[in-house]
């Protein structure tokens, strides 16, 4: 039986061109974070809860004063500040998203963290920066959108010191799919690819045994889907309570899309199509 990655694949739905057009009502929708929320009890308000899962990757990251990090998809570039805020690490964002790159700048200035936490354009799967050029690679809900995601994985090895870590989270696949398996479930991952951009999704195997190959030790590797099954139900309060600031941003068919997609995500929660990883991989020293 052929068994496939996730792919939704649309020639107008490019994850830059997706990211400059929604970044504005996302902030209405997922909040500042743009990301995923980790609930350690169910009742956390959002915002609380992306911190929470900031708060995961930055365990794993291990980061001291003066850590060099290369931030692969930065988003906003809220977790590239926590990160020069908190931890004096020396930053870079990068991101192909005009939209983000910008946002994430201007946060940048106004917490007096320019020269900490800068913020460009990029692509993860073809770095500009030397080999060995930094303590820490961080991969925070990028991953998905790379199509090449061995190239990606090879690059964050590439750059990455000795003794450097790796960390990544997102969404991914429970299992390698069948095809007929995608075939019955081909409207929900259009509705996806609509609504979030055009992806494709692995297990959390498959980015361990990357790792693995590449010659780092993947030293933490967790399936959160539990902690991160409420953020659908902050997401769908977030449309319903800022549908006439989303609608204006976006349209009331994008708005409708995106509260569907909320029932969809739950729904491959609930029966183990989806899931969210997070994982931690080093290089020897």
């Amino acid at each position: 039986m052929t068994k496939l990655p996730v792919s939704a694949i649309s020639p107008d739905s490019a994850p830059a061109k997706h990211y400059d057009t929604v970044v504005a009502a996302w902030g209405e929708l997922l909040q500042e974070d743009l990301h995923y929320g980790y609930f350690h009890t169910g009742r956390e308000q959002l915002v609380e809860a992306t911190n929470a899962l900031t708060d995961q990757m930055l365990e794993l990251a291990a980061l001291q004063p003066d850590s060099k990090v290369l931030d692969v998809g930065c988003g906003t570039g809220k977790a590239g500040c926590r990160m020069a805020s908190e931890h004096a690490a020396c930053v870079v964002g990068i991101s192909p998203s005009k939209a983000c790159v910008e946002k994430a700048q201007t946060l940048s200035r106004s917490m007096n963290l320019h020269h900490l936490a800068q913020f460009c354009d990029g692509d993860g799967t073809n770095l500009q920066y030397a080999d060995e050029s930094f303590d820490c690679v961080w991969v925070m809900e990028s991953s998905h959108l790379m199509q090449d995601k061995p190239a990606l994985l090879r690059e964050c090895a590439r750059v990455l010191r000795p003794g450097g870590r790796v960390v990544l989270c997102d969404i991914m696949v429970k299992q390698k799919l069948a095809l007929e398996d995608v075939i019955h479930y081909r409207d929900e991952f259009l509705l996806l690819r609509d609504v979030f951009g055009r992806a494709i999704m692995e297990p959390l195997s498959f980015y361990q045994e990357q790792f693995e190959g590449l010659g780092l030790q993947a030293n933490a590797v967790s399936d959160i889907s539990s902690q991160t099954y409420p953020t659908f139900d902050r997401w769908r309060q977030n449309a319903s309570e800022n549908r006439e600031s989303v609608c204006r941003l976006i349209g009331e068919h994008a708005w409708e899309q995106f509260s569907l997609s909320c029932d969809v995500l739950e729904k491959f929660w609930q029966e183990n199509i989806l899931c969210y990883g997070i994982i931690c991989a080093q290089k020897s020293a």
